[in-house]
């Protein structure tokens, strides 16, 4: 009888992991998709203009899922990222949620105003004053030592008080509301001539400030009064010759159903 031989085969067990697959793989990959999508996010916010970053800061610091339910955002991005300034701020304006809206009151044009402010003249914020008043919304554009909106004793705007007034009629060109503007010096007098005082100093300031909004699109129709003060109506009644008393203003006009119940100013 012959011998028979016997075969063994040995199977490897391979330990740990097995039972996972390539699962792995999967989560391997949706990781790094998500990092190539953040960091095209990253890319893309840089290629944005501060303005544009700006307005939709704004979108989505005020946005509510019970006012905006049933809107995607997606669908109107082209818009609010548009080239073209007047559909951008438009739509900054229409999504906002307080710009041409029926739901606007001073208090949110105020703090969409001081977050245009803190995000696009951060360097001179502290010059641009915003607060709640009897009439509506008050912005001060005022003075200080080193950063000034006119030369001393001129009625010529400087580039930093134009770029002010940019970011301003940027913010308000959508609105329908009517506007004061007026001008304010110190007590200080730069003219040895006694035809051209402060007041008229003061009410030359105002109408430049006009001037320059209105073409920055600014419709002449809105404003219905420009009037210098001169120094009779100082910030710093204490100190008639601070600088800061040398300002613009401008005042947004709001129905009286839309003015804080009690009247009252709130900074």
């Amino acid at each position: 009888m012959k011998d028979s031989k016997i075969i063994i085969k040995k199977v490897k067990k391979v330990e740990g992991g097995g039972h996972h697959g390539g699962s792995w793989k999967v989560a391997y990959a949706d990781f790094v998709t998500a990092m190539m999508a953040f960091f095209l996010l990253l890319w893309l916010v840089t290629m944005v203009s501060p303005e544009k970053r700006a307005r939709v800061a704004a979108y989505f610091k005020y946005f509510s899922i019970f006012e905006k339910g049933g809107t995607s955002f997606m669908d109107k991005s082209s818009e609010m990222f548009s080239e073209s300034g007047a559909t951008a701020d438009k739509a900054f304006a229409d999504y906002y949620g307080t710009f041409g809206s029926s739901t606007m009151t001073p208090e949110t044009l105020k703090e969409a105003i001081r977050e245009a402010v803190e995000t696009m003249l951060g360097d001179i914020q502290d010059q641009i004053l915003v607060k709640v008043v009897k009439e509506g919304v008050k912005i001060e554009i005022i003075d200080k030592n080193g950063s000034s909106m006119f030369p001393i004793g001129s009625a010529k705007l400087t580039p930093k008080a134009k770029e002010i007034l940019g970011v301003l009629a940027d913010n308000i060109g959508d609105i329908n509301n009517k506007l004061f503007i007026e001008g304010h010096t110190d007590s200080s007098s730069y003219s040895s001539s006694s035809d051209y005082t402060n007041w008229e100093l003061s009410a030359d300031r105002a109408n430049a400030a006009r001037r320059h909004l209105e073409r920055l699109g600014i419709s002449p129709d809105r404003i219905v009064r420009v009037v210098g003060y001169a120094d009779k109506d100082p910030l710093f009644t204490d100190s008639p010759r601070d600088p800061k008393n040398r300002r613009i203003s401008i005042v947004i006009l709001f129905p009286e159903g839309k003015k804080q119940p009690d009247g009252k100013s709130k900074n």
